[in-house]
């Protein structure tokens, strides 16, 4: 008798943005703080969890500074990216397969500029959804009141009631994410929602407020002094 080979878990970085709104001199993900390109830092923490096969980071295709900026990164790099995130995503989908990737395996999308993670948050993630039939995705509740602008005023509140916001790693299985997106387009702004497309719900997996993404450019000073008290 033979049994199949357990899933495995990998990582997928989409690096290929630009970062416009961050206001930075180049991409943000090469943008220093405490120390270290923002992509760095986030590297570093993926490589703390010891569950992850492998890390892939997607770059565009005429990226040229992503070994400067992270010198040590062990990992796999596919210079493949594309115009969208999404198109990114999908490209390191095939990266992946070329590297052994199987379909059945799990993929844990998560942001570049999200340089705040921690190693046990993934590993949370892991615990929740390894045994899942759809995967899920770091998360938030939403605590605030939300309101719908028009023309630089209130059109309405939102009811935040069951609202979350979503976080990275996003984890699906690789044969299925890939359909997803696929069905989905280059449009879609992350996994889930390309997931949610296919009639599928991901489980909600409580993240953490430090588990930003770096937009804006005050999000820098703020990385910067969080991951200095670290």
């Amino acid at each position: 008798m033979t049994t199949a080979a357990p899933s495995r878990f990998h990582a997928l970085v989409p690096c290929a943005g630009t970062g416009t709104r961050a206001g930075t001199a180049g991409p943000k993900q090469y943008e220093p703080v405490a120390g270290r390109s923002v992509v760095a830092h986030t590297l570093r923490a993926l490589a703390g969890v010891s569950r992850l096969h492998q890390v892939l980071v997607v770059l565009s295709p005429d990226d040229t500074g992503f070994e400067a900026h992270v010198p040590d990164f062990a990992g796999a790099v596919a210079r493949c990216g594309g115009d969208t995130r999404a198109a990114t995503v999908r490209a390191g989908l095939d990266a992946l397969e070329r590297l052994g990737a199987h379909p059945t395996d799990w993929v844990l999308v998560h942001d570049a500029a999200r340089c705040l993670v921690r190693p046990a948050w993934v590993d949370a993630l892991i615990d929740a959804c390894a045994d899942d039939p759809v995967g899920g995705l770091l998360a938030l509740p939403v605590p605030d009141t939300l309101k719908r602008e028009r023309d630089g005023r209130v059109a309405a509140t939102v009811d935040r009631a069951h609202t979350w916001q979503a976080q990275t790693p996003q984890m699906f299985r690789l044969a299925v994410l890939r359909q997803a997106l696929d069905r989905a387009g280059a449009q879609v702004t992350d996994e889930a929602s390309a997931i949610e497309a296919m009639g599928l719900a991901p489980r909600l997996v409580r993240g953490a407020l430090e588990n930003f993404k770096l937009t804006y450019p005050g999000d820098f000073a703020l990385a910067e002094r969080l991951l200095k008290s670290r």
